[in-house]
């Protein structure tokens, strides 16, 4: 198990490094694999070494995580390649237009000739967007000057303007500014309007594909649902049936994935963003799958929609996930608490880990939970706990995260930046406490901070939203962190 755990960790750590900083740095990327790799192979021989029953010793966590943050920040900026343009508010425009149309080649803005730009400058009236100055980058044709007006009234008329000026040749953002002032950014637009119509949805969906990763995933995760019921491989071989009581873990975890998908999917075609069908990651051994995604292929339009279709997902999973995880835990066994106890343990898990987890424990179970018990838990609730961890890593509020996209359409860009820098450190803190959160501290450090900016990126979301937003990093805290002990006293577990 720990040589498969390594293996997983280690190839996905190096999957993200090269997708996340290859294109920053010139730093080898296998260097700075091996730098954030190092406190999980000094972990993994103390396992090797010692067993699973001795505990490593704090220092053998603590300093050498320090020691390789540092290190790999070091080795990241010492080779930090220079932009010729460095101005921060166009990069992120720049970035993000290529993180809308993944596959589209980079387009350079056909230059404005003087007659155009009066006609550009009469896109902008005076009363509702009072223009200073036209900046003009390789890929981007900035636009500042005074906001006087609302600025979805601002966004929609200008928006018209240019339209009726320039077709379709460019793509409108608004975007939040230095002091208050944002100000717009016309990109060019790789997929024009006819283009997008003219494309069937078939194309884009890959039906197919998706039927075929869905049935596979099913297979393996009932594969591991065997496993996870204690069923002798060998005995499948001559009783093929016994594949069926894998199902119950199968079906629980695919219901759970597949739902909070389809939340996203849902969503973002009522909004009318091109978007594919959920697509499964089917793995024989671990879970039985990495989990499913979907991919948006048209910008999104406004922070409005940016938050609807990433809370999406982790309400609708969680809804799922917690009749079935109630479920799961009244049909689970109490067994005694021993050495092997610990979170990630589906044979023996202390509920008070969690503070969400424990309190469904006592309800699920009543007075044959005490201070004393572990629960041995039913595949459903294995399946049930693993939805739990699914959402709470969503809604960590960093970067490209659903929880980040959720916080950048609360509070903005900039202030969420500021929200996933405090996320990480946060998070790192509490690994330290509870070693099975190292994994996820290591993952947010790799996960950019920066998300792409919605077209209109500058309105604020209403009230409700709002209140919606806090409710969801309420739940990812109960998720997360352990039962105090007051509580765990008024529980009597």
């Amino acid at each position: 198990m720990t040589f498969w755990f390594l293996l997983l960790l280690g190839l996905a750590t190096y999957l993200m490094v090269q997708r996340v900083v290859a294109h920053s740095t010139q730093t080898p990327v296998w260097l700075l694999w091996l730098v954030l790799m190092t406190p999980a192979f000094l972990l993994s021989a103390w396992t090797l070494r010692y067993g699973t029953k001795v505990q490593p010793p704090p220092g053998l966590i603590l300093w050498p995580s320090i020691i390789c943050i540092l290190l790999y920040w070091l080795l990241f900026q010492w080779g930090r390649r220079s932009p010729k343009d460095k101005q921060t508010e166009p990069s992120a425009i720049v970035e993000s237009q290529s993180a809308i149309h993944p596959t589209a080649e980079p387009v350079t803005v056909r230059p404005i000739e003087p007659t155009e730009e009066t006609q550009l400058r009469n896109c902008f009236p005076w009363s509702t967007y009072y223009i200073q100055n036209i900046e003009y980058r390789p890929q981007a044709v900035i636009c500042r000057g005074q906001l006087r007006t609302s600025p979805t009234q601002a966004y929609q008329q200008i928006k018209s303007n240019i339209e009726a000026q320039f077709g379709d040749r460019f793509l409108l953002i608004f975007q939040e500014g230095i002091n208050s002032k944002p100000f717009f950014v016309l990109v060019p637009n790789t997929q024009g309007g006819k283009a997008i119509n003219s494309k069937p949805q078939e194309q884009l969906t890959r039906p197919a594909l998706a039927l075929l990763l869905l049935v596979a995933t099913l297979l393996t995760t009932t594969w591991v649902g065997t496993l996870i019921a204690d069923i002798d491989p060998k005995a499948i071989q001559s009783n093929p049936q016994l594949l069926l009581q894998g199902l119950p873990y199968a079906l629980g975890l695919m219901t759970i994935l597949g739902i909070h998908e389809l939340g996203h999917y849902l969503t973002a075609r009522y909004y009318k963003i091109r978007s594919t069908l959920p697509y499964f990651i089917p793995i024989p051994f671990f879970l039985g799958t990495f989990g499913a995604f979907i991919q948006m292929r048209s910008p999104i339009p406004n922070r409005k929609a940016l938050f609807d279709v990433s809370i999406a997902g982790p309400l609708a999973g969680f809804i799922v996930t917690l009749p079935l995880l109630i479920w799961g835990l009244a049909h689970s066994e109490i067994v005694p608490l021993t050495a092997k106890t610990g979170m990630l343990n589906p044979d023996a898990v202390n509920p008070k880990y969690s503070i969400l987890l424990a309190v469904l424990s006592k309800l699920a179970l009543g007075n044959l939970l005490t201070a004393k018990s572990a629960i041995d838990l039913h595949p459903v609730a294995i399946a049930g706990f693993l939805g739990l961890i699914v959402t709470a890593l969503n809604l960590m509020p960093v970067g490209q995260l659903d929880g980040g996209h959720i916080v950048h359409a609360i509070f903005g860009q900039r202030t969420a930046i500021a929200i996933g820098q405090m996320a990480r450190l946060l998070l790192l803190l509490l690994s330290f406490i509870q070693s099975e959160y190292f994994v996820w501290a290591i993952i947010l450090l790799l996960v950019p901070l920066v998300d792409e900016p919605a077209l209109n990126d500058v309105t604020e979301l209403d009230n409700k939203r709002d209140i919606l937003g806090l409710l969801s990093m309420a739940l990812l805290v109960i998720i997360v962190l352990p039962l105090p002990q007051a509580i765990a006293n008024l529980l009597q577990i």
